[in-house]
């Protein structure tokens, strides 16, 4: 008769254990999506308006506008191919904003559903850091280093959950 009452409170505990676990785990998605909508906006701006300061800086600009090229049946520049890079790169991180709030709330409501999502979303993130540190300047770097740590904390919270 003992056991099962033994067995009903460790699962009490657990369950609250979990709980605390998925509902702090909400803050660190949060926190990520509105730095991943702040990254966006600042690299939309910034790439959308980035005008070269040098004469040489001028010349490539120049160029990529008014050098064409057909490229499977498009004729496209450098500059139209820029852009485009430049509001994917904008899509995908509002995508990820997206995913880290809907995240946050799954993490409240139903962590299990989750799993290995969010050991995912951390690789990602994780090669984007590596990327800005590598090929970009401090801003981006700091804001994908602070998006990693949000994600990590989230994924770290949640690592019972899925078990």
């Amino acid at each position: 008769m003992r056991q099962p009452a033994r067995a009903g409170e460790l699962k009490r505990q657990a369950a609250r254990i979990e709980g605390r676990a998925t509902l702090t785990a909400t803050l660190p998605y949060r926190i990520a999506a509105v730095v991943l909508v702040l990254f966006a906006a600042g690299h939309t701006f910034g790439f959308l308006s980035f005008r070269p300061s040098s004469a040489e800086g001028l010349a490539v600009y120049n160029a990529m506008n008014s050098v064409q090229f057909d490229f499977n049946g498009a004729v496209r520049s450098y500059a139209e191919f820029y852009t485009g890079f430049g509001l994917l790169v904008t899509v995908y991180l509002l995508f990820c904003a997206f995913l880290a709030w809907h995240l946050g709330g799954l993490a409240a409501r139903q962590p299990r559903s989750i799993g290995v999502l969010a050991w995912a979303f951390v690789a990602v993130q994780s090669a984007s850091l590596v990327l800005s540190v590598l090929y970009f300047f401090l801003v981006p770097a700091l804001l994908s280093a602070v998006i990693v740590v949000c994600l990590l904390w989230a994924a770290w919270l949640l690592r019972n959950a899925a078990a």
